[in-house]
């Protein structure tokens, strides 16, 4: 694992908090910010950049990367990856990996989908015994990791294989249900009222401004240095243009006959409460700045009072948990369950997260990059499938901006003194 100081101490500090930062005016944030950017520490700026640049490449190269249908599609398209890498952050936080939080989540499906259709078991207690397992699979794996010493890589990779046998034994050799249940298929294939579109752009903002004045509030009582407030109405002015044009986007008419598709979907409200929940979790609990400062160092950790071997346990069970979450956004899409959910999508997931910003190597990153990042893999497949590329194209690019990523991660490592290897 890479340690650095830097990194360990940041999240005791507050590191990825709203208001964090050093006392000034909008210009002193701004070279500060500028000089962050110059040491290495870019956070999702790259992604961003490259989901401009794709954005752009693609509404040149097909009239129907920038329609309102498409623009719909590709939000339903990238909810199961922006959940799923949502859910690694948390153990790729702390320098580990999970490779069968795809599976896992296959395979809390195949268990759902058999004793509803197979056992009638009402759906939703069903789909509670698939969040059951879950649970249990990041329980196993964190006493594993964290308990015992295994590598998580070692004891994930063997879950992998595992759970897909378990899933062809649940759901059998060529087997598939049909996903039955309305209110299961809805969230990804219904939408909002347009007045829920414009509700919900509303509740963010005030979400999101009540939480800007609500730390700095913390801070000041502390005697903390507040950023400017100048900060705060900038991010709120950004996310009002921005989910406006959105909202007005989606609350468009993007049917093809005579009955009118409009408004946000379901999902992105889903997602977004994810979002927000798991970042408040990381930014303004000791649980998530425990998580930042085991990625840092864990033995500095360890001699500072965290119980890093509960903080891991629970990272894990997060993980998995969400990745079932992940894999039911997946189910709701195709409408089917086989015994193949989740198998191909982990490594998706990583590079979601990585692409976005998130260290590989622990202790930097946050849920929103890992958002941003799947993004950008979205785009990219979304993009080529319009231009009817073949997907061996679509898996080089993907590869290619991975790699890229991880290195840029590497490189700012070690501009910001924190390359050396233990």
């Amino acid at each position: 694992m890479t340690t650095s100081s830097k990194d360990a101490a940041a999240p005791l500090m507050g590191e990825g908090m709203i208001g964090s930062g050093i006392e000034g005016g909008l210009g002193d944030q701004i070279r500060a910010w500028w000089q962050r950017v110059r040491s290495g520490d870019m956070g999702a700026l790259p992604a961003i950049g490259g989901l401009v640049v794709l954005g752009a490449l693609f509404s040149l190269l097909s009239p129907f990367f920038l329609t309102e249908r498409n623009f719909a599609n590709l939000m339903n398209q990238a909810a199961t990856l922006v959940m799923l890498g949502i859910a690694l952050v948390f153990v790729l936080l702390l320098g580990e990996i999970d490779l069968s939080a795809g599976v896992t989540g296959g395979v809390a499906m195949a268990l759902f989908v058999v004793l509803n259709a197979q056992f009638g078991v009402p759906w939703p207690l069903a789909l509670l015994i698939g969040f059951v397992v879950g649970f249990g699979t990041g329980a196993l794996i964190g006493f594993f990791v964290a308990r015992v010493g295994i590598p998580s890589f070692v004891v994930t990779l063997g879950l992998f294989l595992g759970y897909q046998g378990l899933a062809l034994l649940i759901i059998g050799d060529g087997g598939l249900y049909r996903l039955q249940v309305p209110e299961l298929v809805a969230i990804q294939n219904s939408n909002l009222p347009v007045w829920a579109g414009w509700a919900l752009l509303a509740i963010m903002i005030l979400i999101s401004g009540g939480t800007s004045w609500w730390d700095r509030a913390r801070r000041t009582r502390a005697g903390v240095p507040n950023r400017t407030i100048t900060v705060v109405w900038i991010k709120l002015a950004a996310i009002a243009v921005i989910g406006g044009i959105v909202v007005f986007v989606l609350n468009q008419d993007r049917g093809q006959s005579v009955v009118a598709v409009q408004g946000v979907p379901v999902i992105v409200p889903i997602v977004l409460a994810v979002l927000w929940i798991g970042t408040f979790v990381l930014d303004r609990t000791k649980f998530g700045r425990y998580i930042y400062a085991i990625g840092g160092n864990k033995e500095a950790a360890r001699r500072s009072g965290i119980k890093v071997r509960l903080i891991m346990w629970w990272a894990f069970v997060i993980c998995s948990t969400l990745a079932v979450l992940s894999a039911l956004f997946s189910v709701a899409r195709v409408g089917s369950v086989d015994a193949t959910v989740g198998r191909d999508i982990v490594l998706s997931g990583v590079a979601a997260a990585v692409v976005g910003g998130v260290s590989l190597f622990g202790g930097k990153g946050r849920l929103v990059h890992a958002a941003i990042g799947a993004l950008v893999i979205a785009v990219i497949t979304n993009g080529l499938g319009l231009l009817g590329l073949p997907a061996g194209i679509n898996l080089l690019v993907t590869g290619g901006v991975l790699i890229l990523a991880a290195t840029v991660d590497a490189l700012s490592r070690l501009r910001s003194g924190g390359g050396s290897r233990v």
